[in-house]
């Protein structure tokens, strides 16, 4: 029992390694505590069925490694990504065969659909989809819909609320615990789910009533029609979460230049400046790594400082189109009566809704443009700088030689011999 202990102590520090090595910022469902949270329910169902401990390990490490394929793969390809970092790690461990190929089988059997056949295969199958009948369903839901988004895998979130419930529909519990235990939950978060697509149904007819001046007679080309709007819709909204997503990521680069060298110039002024009195030799690089950090600053600050457009629009705008009435800068000054009036208007003709749409997009990529070439300048600008710097003062050292004082022989004491 205590060998079997120290080997999954072992790989629980293995497998924190790793999600430590390969901090992904998009696995925002699939990350450590994923993993945590399903290492915790194999235990509790294994103490359930009462286990015997080398079962209990073979579950315990398969828990540990079957998500940690998503660090360095696809999620298609994942279960046997985890296969071999799991036998890569337990060949150093022990030379027991058998016990790395029950665990790959295991791990395996994680890839949906699965197909268990003994109790350990029911129990981490389980485990894994254990949210899938708790209260925070919706939560995990969200956050493995953002991990796509981010993962580039914006074609899997179309009509996300429908496949998460034919994705629930197909699902079931294995184990009698689980199925006592999460089935109510499942089906409580089913119907939530439910709702919500008869809900944004009942929009997206209400919106097409609205919008379109004939009403389809034909059931399957009303039902093509919507179907293809949603998609619409869908696209615009996530290439517009896309664009903002990106647009954050570039604000957050330009912080940490602007931080950085804010430091560094602090550095230089508060240190370097007073040496230079002595050190003359230095005043050089000094000023070359000054110079590199402050133009690194400037150029980061414009790449995140807005600009703001006149805030006014006039009917005829609206009336020809001209204005996107999707972005503040367009409307900020424009008395509420006369926004309302533009936006009823714009509501009302399905085309200028949706170039205003296009509008919006194309006018964030055109700011993310700019100041992803402007981040791109700053950091080459730091780089540059800060190995010229560096240069500049192994040289300024390696070519200066000290000056010897020199002792004026008049100041020789008469009495020295």
């Amino acid at each position: 029992m205590s060998t079997y202990n120290a080997l999954i102590l072992d790989t629980e520090s293995y497998v924190r390694g790793l999600f430590k090595q390969h901090n992904h910022a998009n696995l925002v469902f699939h990350n450590l505590q994923h993993t945590l949270n399903v290492v915790e329910r194999v235990y509790e169902i294994s103490a359930h069925y009462k286990l015997p401990d080398k079962e209990l390990l073979e579950l315990a490490i398969a828990a540990w490694f079957h998500d940690t394929g998503h660090l360095i793969s696809d999620p298609s390809n994942h279960e046997e990504k985890g296969v071999a970092l799991m036998t890569e790690f337990l060949t150093t461990k022990t030379d027991d065969a058998e016990l790395i190929n029950k665990i790959s089988a295991l791990i395996r059997i994680t890839k949906f659909p699965p197909r268990p056949e003994s109790l350990q295969d029911m129990i981490i199958c389980d485990a894994d989809t254990y949210h899938f009948g708790l209260p925070d369903f919706k939560e995990t839901n969200k956050a493995m819909k953002k991990e796509l988004i981010l993962r580039n895998m914006n074609t899997m979130v179309m009509d996300w609320e429908r496949n998460s419930l034919n994705l629930l529909e197909k699902h079931q519990f294995y184990t009698s615990y689980c199925i006592g235990l999460l089935q109510k939950g499942k089906e409580k978060n089913m119907r939530k789910l439910n709702k919500k697509i008869n809900k944004d149904a009942e929009g997206i007819n209400v919106s097409e009533t609205l919008l379109m001046p004939e009403v389809e007679k034909d059931p399957i080309s009303k039902r093509k029609n919507s179907l293809v709007a949603r998609g619409i819709q869908t696209m615009l909204r996530l290439t517009s979460e896309n664009h903002v997503e990106l647009s954050r990521m570039a604000d957050g680069k330009a912080s940490i230049l602007i931080s950085v060298n804010a430091i560094i110039i602090s550095v230089i002024l508060s240190v370097l400046i007073r040496r230079i009195e002595v050190e003359r030799h230095l005043t050089i690089p000094t000023f070359l790594f000054l110079a590199s950090s402050l133009t690194t600053i400037i150029i980061a600050i414009m790449a995140t400082r807005p600009k703001i457009s006149t805030g006014d629009f006039s009917r005829e705008d609206i009336l020809h189109k001209n204005t996107n009435l999707l972005f503040f800068g367009n409307f900020y000054r424009t008395k509420i009566s006369e926004y309302k009036w533009a936006m009823n208007t714009m509501m009302r003709d399905p085309d200028y809704l949706y170039s205003s749409l296009i509008m919006d997009i194309h006018q964030l990529g055109v700011v993310l443009a700019r100041k992803y070439k402007l981040i791109r300048l700053a950091y080459t600008v730091f780089m540059i700088g800060l190995f010229l710097s560096v240069i500049a003062f192994i040289v300024a050292i390696t070519v200066h030689t000290p000056q010897q004082p020199v002792i004026n022989s008049s100041s020789i004491s008469p009495y020295s011999s």
